[in-house]
């Protein structure tokens, strides 16, 4: 089970401190189990692992399946929490070299309005045979809408109307919206977005699992994994359960100017998962001018670039290092003859053990340097564990935000930069608001 490992935080926070705010955090994780909180109507995500629609989750398998049969080439529409999950699971387990690995390839769109990204996936397409999902709860949301267009007018080109909509499956609102009532029109299979969930807390609904499925993941396993997790702790309002007390540490160190969270990993295959827990965090608690700053680091590798900053910069930071105890690799390193590069000392050691070392010896480091370090501890990297992990983080995510004094399940921030867009490019309706800008 997903431990909170706190050793390397005894010189930052005392024991007196956790004492003090323990009762914001258990008030807190009570609010959230018994669902009385701001947002309670978007707690569907703590159920999903065990109550979930089986029927769809069916059909969801069955689709995956003729998929994988008639398809080189899937493509995710989405942007947000409607592809990061998913794009975070599949990268952590199958690395971010899947496509040249395994079969289908899948590549996602819709998640930046880049001209030159979208037209390299049309070349990409001519390379074998495609299928598309696109997810968007409205369906006029302007990244994911103008790439569907453009694709969906792609597959009609290359198969016909007929087959083109065999080949297109959406995810959307179960009875609303432009998506929905296109898909009706033209006979697309669709899932659904539960009313219930967010975005950045969907990734165990239709929306991650049908392309992890299409993957070859096993979901199964990623939903079993939360589930079991969520039954191991979603009952312990105390600081024995793990997420609880990742909420204190947070709040603690927030309110001693650490506002800034460095999410740290020693797997490559992480690069993804830091991407989804940025939007989750950062969407969760950045309002009313409140809120940790959510960044991610790629080590060994970044401790060649902002290693130096983290080590001896300013100190308004603090990390939390998700740590795979056995990530099921045998490398080694051989030994030479002729010890050339001066590494005959690590003979026989694995790789696994040298990256434990280091990820050992730069928490040392960064503690010595004045960052307080505490660390996620997870057992394997497969898809059971890794259920646990995504549970571990949304719920944390919800207590720590409950704790700031947030709605932890809105986000009125993001509508800003649409509002005005919309106006600029003359969306009908936002002809005021183009006036006000242009002044």
């Amino acid at each position: 089970m997903i431990r909170y490992n706190t050793g390397y935080l005894k010189n930052f926070i005392s024991n007196d401190e956790l004492v003090a705010i323990s009762p914001e955090v258990l008030e807190a994780s009570r609010v959230l189990r018994e669902g009385t909180g701001a947002g309670n109507d978007f707690l569907g995500w703590r159920d999903l692992p065990v109550d979930f629609d089986k029927e769809e989750y069916s059909r969801i398998k069955a689709a995956a399946k003729r998929i994988r049969e008639t398809s080189d080439i899937f493509i995710v529409i989405g942007i947000g929490g409607s592809y990061l999950g998913a794009r975070a699971v599949l990268e952590l387990l199958l690395g971010e070299s899947h496509n040249e690995l395994s079969r289908p390839r899948v590549y996602f769109a819709g998640n930046s309005i880049s001209a030159t990204d979208l037209a390299d996936l049309l070349k990409i397409c001519e390379t074998g045979e495609v299928s598309v999902n696109v997810i968007s709860k409205s369906g006029t949301t302007t990244e994911p809408a103008v790439a569907f267009r453009t694709l969906r007018n792609y597959l009609i080109r290359r198969y016909g109307e007929d087959e083109a909509a065999k080949r297109i499956i959406a995810t959307t609102d179960k009875a609303r919206g432009t998506l929905k009532k296109l898909s009706d029109e033209q006979g697309y299979e669709t899932f659904v977005v539960p009313d219930d969930v967010g975005g950045r807390f969907s990734v165990l609904t239709a929306v991650g699992l049908l392309p992890l499925a299409v993957a070859g993941i096993d979901t199964d396993a990623l939903l079993q994994g939360a589930a079991d997790y969520r039954t191991a702790i979603d009952l312990d309002d105390t600081l024995d359960n793990p997420s609880n007390l990742y909420a204190a540490v947070r709040n603690i160190l927030y309110r001693k100017g650490k506002n800034v969270e460095v999410l740290s990993c020693f797997e490559p295959r992480f690069r993804m998962m830091g991407e989804w827990y940025k939007q989750l965090f950062g969407e969760s608690e950045g309002k009313e001018k409140k809120g940790i700053y959510p960044s991610s680091a790629l080590f060994t590798t970044d401790l060649h670039s902002m290693g130096q900053y983290v080590q001896d910069g300013s100190r308004f930071l603090f990390e939390t290092l998700v740590s795979f105890l056995e990530t099921g690799s045998e490398l080694a390193v051989n030994k030479e003859e002729v010890d050339f590069d001066g590494l005959n000392y690590l003979a026989g050691k694995t790789l696994e053990d040298i990256n434990q070392v280091a990820s050992d010896a730069t928490l040392r480091a960064h503690v010595e340097g004045g960052v307080p370090c505490s660390i996620i501890e997870v057992e394997r990297m497969d898809a059971y564990n890794l259920g646990e992990l995504i549970y571990f983080m949304e719920r944390a995510c919800a207590v720590s935000g409950y704790v700031l004094g947030v709605n932890p399940f809105n986000q009125p921030g993001v509508e800003t930069y649409k509002r005005n867009m919309f106006a600029l490019l003359d969306k009908p309706g936002y002809e005021e608001d183009k006036k006000n800008l242009l002044k």
